[in-house]
C-alpha cells in the first residue's frame, strides 16, 4: 500500500486500524516498542485516574518547566488539534514531526509479523518515539483509559499517580470503584513511588500497592493541603510549602490535584529539585483548555469536559461558587455509552435551559436520547431545545442569552471542542 504522507492522512489511517478488534493487553504495544528500541533516559511520571488527571499533568508540566527543566507531556484526547497531545518544552509537536513518528511506528509494526494496534496505542508509540529522540529532563504521561492495560503502561514510571476514582468506562474497567481501582493501580511498580489523590481510595488499590511492594502515599494521610483565603499550604512527605497561590485552573477541587502534583514532585525531589518560586509560578501560569475554562467576554461561557457523574458534581459545585447569573444555558451532548442520566441528575439544579445536540460518530448519543434523560429527570419540555449539532446548539444559546447570563458547555471532549470552535468563530 502507499503510505500516508500528511498528518490528516495518517490520522485517518490509524483510525481504520482502530476499527479492527484486538486482544486486550500490553504484549502487542510492548513488542512494537521493543522493535523501535524506545528508551526514555529521564524520570517519567505516569498519571491515571477517573477525573483530575489532565489538571494534575498540566500542573506538573508547568511547575517543572518553570523550574527550568525541559519537560515533555503526553495527554489525550485532544480538543481541536491532534498536535495538542504531544508537547516538548511547552510546544506542540508539528505535523512533520508527527508524520515521521507515525512512519517509524508503522515500519516497526509491519516489520516481520504484522502487529495490530489501536488508534491510542499507535499514537502513544509515536509520542514515545519523539520523546526518546529528544533531550529531556522529565516526562509526564497521561493514562488514556484505566491503567493496567493502557498503552502508556508499557513504560515503567519513576512515579505513578492515580488521582480520583469514579465510575466510568464500565465495559472495560468494571462497574464498581473496587474493580476500577484495581485496574488503575496497574500503573504502580514494585519499589517505585505510588501516589493516590483520592481521599477514599478503594481497598483494591491499596492492596495491590502492598502486594507488589510499591510504597504508597495517599492524600489526607501522607500529604495534605489547607486553604486560607487566596492562599494555601501543602504538607507533604518531603516538603512543606507555605503561602502558595491558588492554581490558575478554576475550582476549589483543583487544590487536591495541585497537592497531588506536589506529592509527585516530592517523590522526585532528589533527581529534580524545585525551588518555591518555580512552584508558585507554575501554579499561577498553568493552562488547560476545557477544564472549567472561562472564555473572555459576555455572556460568560464556561467549557468543561465533565462526562461522568463524579465530574458533573464537581462542575455543578463550581458553577454554584460563581457570581450570580440570571439564567444558565447548557450546551450539552454526550456519548451513548456514558452515564447520561447521572450527569443530568448532577447538573439539573444548576441549569435553566438545555440546548442539546447529537455527537458525531457511532458512539454519539442522539438528541432524542439526551432529551429523554432530561424529561425523566423532571426538566420541562419548554426548557429543552434540540439542534442538529453542537455548533448550532451553541449559536442558539448565545442568541438567547443576555450579557448577564451564563452558558455552560459540557458532556464530552467533543462537545467542548465544537463549542470552543463555535465561540471563536462568533468572536
Amino acid at each position: 500500500m502507499i503510505r500516508p504522507s500528511t498528518l490528516a492522512e495518517w490520522l485517518g489511517y490509524i483510525e481504520t486500524l482502530h476499527a479492527t478488534p484486538v486482544a486486550l493487553g500490553l504484549e502487542r504495544v510492548g513488542e512494537v516498542a521493543q522493535r523501535m528500541s524506545i528508551g526514555l533516559a529521564c524520570p517519567v511520571v505516569t498519571v491515571g485516574g477517573t477525573n483530575g488527571k489532565g489538571s494534575t499533568c498540566a500542573m506538573l508540566e508547568s511547575m517543572l518547566r518553570h523550574a527550568g527543566y525541559r519537560t515533555a507531556l503526553y495527554t489525550s484526547p485532544h480538543l481541536t488539534r491532534f498536535n495538542e497531545r504531544v508537547r516538548i518544552d511547552g510546544i506542540e509537536a508539528d505535523d512533520s514531526a508527527l508524520v515521521a513518528a507515525f512512519e517509524a511506528v508503522e515500519t516497526a509494526r509491519t516489520s516481520g509479523a504484522s502487529i495490530a494496534l489501536t488508534y491510542f496505542e499507535f499514537s502513544t508509540l509515536a509520542a514515545l518515539h519523539l520523546f526518546a529522540a529528544a533531550t529531556l529532563d522529565a516526562i509526564v504521561l497521561e493514562v488514556g483509559l484505566g491503567g493496567r492495560l493502557d498503552a502508556v503502561n508499557v513504560i515503567d514510571a519513576a512515579v505513578a499517580v492515580v488521582t480520583t476514582i469514579g465510575i466510568d468506562h464500565v465495559d472495560y474497567l468494571g462497574a464498581t470503584r473496587e474493580s476500577i481501582g484495581r485496574e488503575k493501580a496497574g500503573i504502580f511498580r514494585a519499589g517505585r513511588q505510588a501516589i493516590c489523590g483520592d481521599p477514599d481510595p478503594p481497598a483494591t488499590l491499596i492492596e495491590h500497592a502492598t502486594a507488589i511492594g510499591a510504597p504508597l502515599w495517599t492524600i489526607g494521610r501522607d500529604y495534605t493541603f489547607v486553604a486560607s483565603g487566596m492562599q494555601w499550604r501543602y504538607n507533604g512527605p518531603r516538603s512543606v510549602r507555605h503561602a502558595l497561590p491558588l492554581p490558575a485552573l478554576r475550582g476549589s477541587y483543583q487544590l487536591g490535584n495541585a497537592a497531588t502534583a506536589l506529592a509527585a514532585l516530592d517523590a522526585l525531589r532528589d533527581a529534580l529539585p524545585i525551588a518555591a518560586n518555580a512552584i508558585r509560578a507554575g501554579l499561577v501560569h498553568v493552562e488547560l483548555p476545557g477544564r472549567f475554562h472561562v472564555l473572555p467576554g459576555r455572556p460568560v461561557v464556561v467549557l468543561d469536559v465533565a462526562h461522568n457523574p463524579q465530574a458533573a458534581r464537581v462542575l455543578a459545585e463550581t458553577l454554584g461558587d460563581m457570581s450570580y447569573h440570571p439564567t444558565t444555558f447548557a450546551v450539552f451532548g454526550m456519548l451513548a455509552d456514558k452515564d447520561i442520566d447521572g450527569v443530568v441528575a448532577a447538573l439539573r439544579p444548576r441549569i435553566d435551559q438545555w440546548y442539546i445536540a447529537p455527537l458525531p460518530g457511532p458512539r454519539g448519543a442522539t438528541a432524542a436520547r439526551v432529551a429523554t434523560a432530561l424529561r425523566q429527570a423532571g426538566v420541562e419540555a419548554s426548557s429543552i431545545h434540540e439542534f442538529d449539532d453542537i455548533a448550532r446548539a451553541f449559536a442558539g444559546a448565545r442568541d438567547a442569552a443576555s450579557e448577564t447570563d451564563r452558558i455552560a458547555a459540557f458532556g464530552s471532549f467533543l462537545t467542548v471542542a465544537a463549542a470552543l470552535i463555535a465561540a471563536r468563530e462568533r468572536q
